[in-house]
């Protein structure tokens, strides 16, 4: 059996999943990249392989051990991928939405694919039919905004999300709820909108936490997995890492 530690360092949260095989037995959020940490779930978990996406400056001594205890692998632009990445600065795409597409392209393979982020920031990802990720957005993200009219006004307070919220708030808490969680439900399907124009049979995923609080307001059909990440990870590790 292999045991496989997938590690995802983002802006906001460090995370981590154990798989048995293909099969998810554990997610995971990590106090921080120390290699007390690390040895905490190497020595719980066991795992044979591991592969870490990360968008941070990561501590390389946790690579070090990482490197010792398992078969490593960092994501990187260089890694084998399901995808072609046709752009500019390949360098320059985090590894996260390299680990995002290659799932759904996995799961979905040979079709439009639109692969919708929910991090600090919302990230739009299109993969074309030939598996060619051709870039698509990036957008603020739910704590961002919430943060950002906080921090950039004298008197509107930080207010913890909520997924049940008015559309016409009735008070400051409420009113900055529905701004912030409405206002990004109708982004994305005003942008799953735009996609669906221009591409037929288009196959839309989101993945993040964050999307727990707002996707009954998506009026597109979509398909959710929080673990969408993580399954990309998984995927990639075993096309480096076999």
């Amino acid at each position: 059996m292999l045991v496989t530690l997938c590690l995802d360092f983002g802006n906001t949260r460090l995370k981590g999943a154990i798989f048995n095989d293909d099969t998810p037995v554990a997610i995971l959020s990590l106090a921080d990249d120390s290699l007390p940490t690390v040895l905490h779930l190497l020595n719980t978990y066991q795992p044979t392989h591991s592969i870490l996406s990360s968008v941070i400056q990561h501590n390389p001594e946790m690579i070090d051990l990482l490197i010792r205890r398992t078969k490593f692998h960092l994501l990187n632009h260089e890694s084998k991928l399901p995808i072609s990445t046709p752009v500019g600065k390949p360098a320059t795409i985090g590894a996260d939405r390299l680990a995002i597409c290659s799932a759904v392209v996995h799961m979905f393979p040979q079709q439009h694919n639109l692969a919708i982020g929910l991090g600090s920031c919302i990230t739009y990802n299109y993969i074309s039919p030939f598996h060619e990720f051709l870039g698509g957005a990036i957008s603020p993200g739910m704590n961002m905004r919430f943060k950002a009219m906080h921090e950039q006004t004298a008197k509107l307070p930080l207010v913890q999300a909520d997924s049940n919220f008015p559309l016409i708030g009735y008070n400051t808490r409420t009113n900055l709820l529905s701004g912030v969680l409405m206002g990004m439900a109708k982004e994305m399907d005003g942008i799953i909108d735009a996609y669906n124009e221009k591409f037929v049979n288009l196959q839309v995923s989101i993945t993040g936490g964050d999307m727990n609080f707002f996707k009954n307001y998506l009026k597109n059909p979509v398909h959710t997995d929080e673990d969408l990440l993580f399954k990309g990870l998984l995927y990639v590790n075993r096309l480096n890492n076999p």
